[in-house]
């Protein structure tokens, strides 16, 4: 009996309108849960006859899946540097236990932060992951968790003395021959750099240059003798030299070093030698670093690769998704780069919790690879993605849905009063 019929319709349309008010329901309540994606109840109609007859009657509707709108959140601007978003396609990878569960899963949540052991994390402890930087430099091919060095950094020895300078084409040779404990009236010109030994204590290395002819120069490594092994305090000890010849136009043509090794008191022996630039002679244009020119002598920029120890001061993270520890003396160290999942079909992942989501056969397997690349969206550093819900929509689709519950709700109470007067006929 078709009223029957209407009467089951009726229950169908509230069975399916309260599942979408669920679904709404979670919208708005994740409104401010950071990465949110939200969701739509797909609904379709029932047919109760068999397929092909066109005068068949429908038994209702039921809501038969969700589906997750995976549009962009708005860009929420923290600068907290440990806080990342994606513009664009793609997921963070994080690995741990969600619900019982262990494994990879994927969130597009980037509210992370070092846990004690210098590790990127999530707030539920879940490892952000990547690839590795190894000792050679490159990146690692396995996914692991990136880790931060917490103890102190090792001190580096200086190995090279970079100076460029120009040496006054007009100088002429001293009057005095070249005398290292009397280095200031027997050379033309000077500079000192700090320099750093095995143990990462800092030396006061001066580099004098001294005319001898036309065209030509050396040059003359000192260290003060109580801080050299074997030295004496008070003297000096001149541990490297090296001779310098200009062409006319003022470009270095060829440097040749002699020595440099030199060992502080306590350290290892190390070599520290001193760039000039590239001569001419070795392919270079000799004007990339010391030149001769007619105006005074004089330093133009000067730089030295060692260091001293340091500690974890911060931690810095960039569009690519490279994550560097900062240390209080001043060393940036690359320790990995962050992967970046992206899925044939993102309405195949099924929702994890913990703003995570874990991959189907519906979605495919992660394609994993690095921010910016292969549709891969970009890393906003010191922002987060903000929840897509529109609340102003869901109102309208509740007030919708509400509507549609309350019609069903009449096509029941209009059926049963149309059977109360078929069952008034008999009396």
């Amino acid at each position: 009996m078709s009223i029957l019929n209407a009467m089951y319709a009726g229950v169908s349309g509230l069975d399916a309108e309260g599942e979408a008010l669920g679904v709404i329901g979670n919208n708005v309540a994740n409104s401010n849960t950071v990465g949110f994606k939200e969701s739509r109840a797909v609904f379709e109609n029932v047919m109760g006859s068999t397929i092909g007859d066109p005068n068949a009657i429908g038994d209702g509707v039921r809501m038969t899946s969700t589906q997750q709108i995976f549009g962009q959140g708005s860009m929420l601007n923290t600068g907290q540097p440990t806080d990342l978003a994606l513009t664009g396609d793609g997921f963070f990878v994080v690995n741990g236990n969600v619900d019982g569960q262990n494994g990879n899963f994927y969130t597009r949540a980037g509210q992370t932060s070092l846990n004690s052991s210098g590790t990127l994390v999530n707030p539920d402890g879940l490892a952000l992951q990547g690839y590795a930087t190894l000792p050679s430099g490159q990146l690692s091919s396995q996914l692991g968790s990136l880790t931060l060095q917490t103890a102190a950094l090792s001190p580096k020895a200086t190995s090279a003395l970079t100076v460029t300078a120009n040496l006054d084409a007009t100088a002429t040779p001293p009057t005095n021959s070249w005398d290292p404990q009397n280095p200031a009236t027997t050379s033309n010109f000077s500079t000192t750099l700090t320099a750093f030994d095995s143990l990462g204590n800092s030396h006061q290395v001066s580099v004098y240059f001294e005319n001898t002819g036309s065209n030509t120069w050396s040059y003359h490594e000192l260290a003060n003798g109580g801080e050299v092994q074997g030295g004496t305090s008070g003297q000096n000890v001149e541990f490297g030299s090296g001779t310098m010849t200009f062409n006319s136009n003022g470009s270095l043509q060829s440097v040749t070093p002699s020595g440099g090794t030199v060992t502080f008191n306590g350290a290892q022996q190390q070599t520290m030698s001193v760039n000039l630039g590239t001569p001419v002679a070795s392919g270079g244009t000799g004007l990339d670093g010391a030149t001769q020119f007619g105006s005074a002598s004089d330093v133009s920029s000067q730089s030295q690769d060692g260091y001293a120890s340091g500690d974890l001061s911060g931690i810095k993270i960039g569009q690519d998704g490279t994550v560097s520890g900062t240390y209080t003396n001043g060393q940036t160290v690359a320790v990995g780069q962050l992967a970046i999942a992206k899925f044939a079909s993102n309405n195949g992942l099924a929702q994890a919790g913990q703003n995570c989501w874990a991959a189907t056969k519906a979605s495919g397997d992660a394609a994993l690879g690095v921010a910016g690349a292969g549709g891969r969206g970009a890393i906003a550093t010191g922002s987060l993605e903000q929840s897509n819900v529109d609340i102003a929509s869901q109102f309208v689709d509740l007030i919708a849905h509400q509507r549609a519950f309350q019609a069903s709700s009449k096509t029941i109470t209009t059926a049963d009063q149309m059977l109360q007067d078929l069952m008034q006929i008999k009396q």
